[in-house]
């Protein structure tokens, strides 16, 4: 009897489940662009008082958090990448990807305190 040849794969096995999330995340910044241009349209802010209230809502706020969450995601699985297929010394990638992380997650902290100050 043959024994069928099976290849063991070996690293993280990102592939398709982080494809489709990138491509979910995109999509979501889309809706959101589009929503939001849609929303200037109409309300068409000139003044900071006029963007104060723009945002002053809480769907807004939270609609916006989503986009830089989707739009730091994407961020992440594309830097991921790029460090995984560039940076080969895995001590250096895995500081650099823990640098990316840091990061990406500051900046949705900040987002968030600029959306929630008062």
């Amino acid at each position: 009897m043959v024994k069928a040849y099976t290849k063991t794969p070996i690293g993280a096995h990102y592939g398709l489940g982080d494809w489709l999330l990138q491509r979910l995340t995109a999509v979501v910044m889309v809706l959101f662009t589009v929503g939001f241009a849609i929303c200037l349209a109409v309300h068409k802010p000139g003044s900071y008082a006029e963007w104060k209230a723009l945002f002053s809502g809480t769907f807004l706020r939270v609609t916006t958090v989503l986009f830089f969450a989707a739009l730091l995601y994407h961020a992440w699985i594309g830097m991921r990448d790029i460090l995984m297929d560039y940076v080969k010394p895995t001590g250096i990638r895995l500081f650099l990807q823990s640098a990316v992380v840091v990061a990406l997650l500051l900046y949705l902290i900040w987002i968030a305190q600029i959306l929630w100050s008062r």
